[in-house]
């Protein structure tokens, strides 16, 4: 695994870091464990004010993070701007909430033996996060940040092509007091994974990626009998009703499809409009697409940025072609794109048909798969019609009925009259084949503590 900065707009290869020794995979555990046995035992109060330390430098060097951003996997730099500041925002969430949410609960038992009994949320060690690239700071905020105010330590492995991010990160968390020990990014190989999942030290796994990477990993911690969530891929459903707003609704489609260059699992993959507006919508929907603007993703009058590497985007150009050869039709909307660079022309597949396999994909790119449904229950039933079940909207302009049809989606999360968000005070998270386990707010502060019961009992009391 060759981790290296390639800049994704001019194609060159910036530094090259080299993978990971045994021995520094295994000091990893041993400092990680030395730091957990008394992080575990540090007040949570005090376990976060050191995240709230690192909200305040990132907010103080938001430049400076957010360059690096754009230079390694290439999203626009006000993309990579707001990726900093959601990062400080998840931080500050558990610096305002995780005491009060991991406080003892006490539970009410009828049995008159048990006088008292009470919950306790106990930190279990260390967590290996296994993180990508398409947000590499958030991503790594969302698991550090509930792991730490729980008292476990983390272990990243990081995309390959973001090393400097990951290091940054783990400077960052020096910097704002944190032991060593207590967050340590590693260069891994897929093989040394393997090695920290079954060491005893480690009591679960975090991973956000693919379906194949999760489904190799998933079985690496079932068989060592390690916990793990599993945040994987998406293909959003956009659903756009009879009575929605067109032009908001386009607006939003254009925005849900297209930021991060497409590069998002819970971004509005599949677009389903009914009959009646489809026609309406599809017209506006591809000129608005039509004027976003290709180029330097530091330049702040680009619209649309570069995939994060040429690979991605020679698999996203692959998909495209293997779904005209079962059917689909393709049609390019967007306009030119530079000839140096990742980039890939906006393109909308409509014919798509069941027999497809491109229907069931998910397309990592600036690519608009559009459905044309007969009714609200056709829409629903498209919506339905996936592997995965991450995110997705509803666009009507009564709320009720909004509620109503997002009640109907089976997946994740469903926002009305919105893309698929993302935010520091909300969960994340999917069922089937866009995984497992939840991240952000209480859930993700929980998913890897001993939930244990203290009970008191009268000795004289008989069960």
């Amino acid at each position: 695994m060759a981790y290296a900065t390639t800049n994704p707009y001019t194609g060159e290869t910036i530094k090259n870091f080299p993978n990971a020794t045994d021995a520094e995979v295994a000091l990893a555990l041993d400092s990680g464990d030395k730091a957990f046995r008394n992080w575990k035992n540090t007040p949570v109060q005090q376990r976060v004010t050191i995240l709230q330390k690192a909200a305040d430098l990132l907010r103080a060097n938001s430049e400076e993070y957010a360059k690096l951003l754009t230079l390694e996997m290439g999203k626009l730099l006000g993309e990579a701007q707001a990726e900093v500041e959601l990062s400080a925002a998840i931080f500050e969430y558990y610096v305002e909430n995780a005491e009060r949410q991991l406080a003892p609960e006490k539970l009410p038992s009828k049995d008159p033996v048990v006088t008292e009994a009470w919950l306790v949320h106990e930190p279990l060690g260390i967590i290996l996060a296994i993180e990508p690239w398409n947000f590499p700071y958030y991503q790594i905020a969302r698991i550090i940040a509930p792991q730490l105010a729980a008292g476990n330590v983390v272990v990243l492995k990081h995309a390959s092509n973001v090393p400097q991010s990951a290091a940054l990160f783990e400077k960052l968390m020096l910097d704002a007091g944190l032991p060593v020990g207590g967050f340590k990014n590693l260069y891994a190989t897929r093989e040394q994974l393997e090695t920290i999942i079954n060491d005893p030290r480690v009591h679960g796994v975090a991973l956000t990626g693919s379906e194949a990477a999760g489904a190799v990993v998933a079985a690496q911690a079932g068989k060592a009998l390690k916990k793990s969530t599993m945040e994987l891929g998406g293909a959003d459903a956009f659903v756009v009703l009879d009575d929605a707003d067109i032009d908001k609704a386009v607006k939003w489609a254009v925005f849900g499809r297209h930021w991060n260059a497409g590069q998002v699992c819970c971004s509005s993959k599949r677009i389903i409009v009914v009959e009646e507006v489809y026609d309406a919508f599809l017209e506006k929907y591809k000129a608005s697409v039509a004027v976003l603007k290709a180029g330097d993703p530091m330049d702040p009058t680009t619209t649309l940025a570069p995939l994060s590497s040429q690979r991605a985007a020679d698999d996203v150009q692959k998909q495209v072609e293997d779904a005209i050869k079962h059917g689909a039709t393709a049609t390019v909307i967007g306009a030119a794109i530079p000839e140096r660079g990742a980039f890939v022309q906006p393109v909308l597949l409509t014919d798509l048909t069941k027999d497809n396999p491109a229907y069931y994909w998910e397309f990592f790119g600036p690519v608009s798969l559009v459905f044309r449904a007969k009714g609200e229950s056709e829409a629903i039933e498209i919506a339905n019609d996936s592997p995965f079940g991450l995110g997705g909207s509803v666009f009507t302009q009564n709320i009720e009925r909004g509620r109503q049809v997002a009640a109907q989606i089976s997946t994740g999360m469903v926002y009305i009259n919105h893309p698929t968000a993302v935010k520091a005070d909300l969960p994340f998270g999917g069922v089937r084949r866009s995984g497992y386990g939840r991240e952000l707010i209480g859930l993700g502060l929980k998913e890897f503590v001993n939930h244990k019961l203290i009970g008191v009992t009268d000795i004289d009391g008989q069960f």
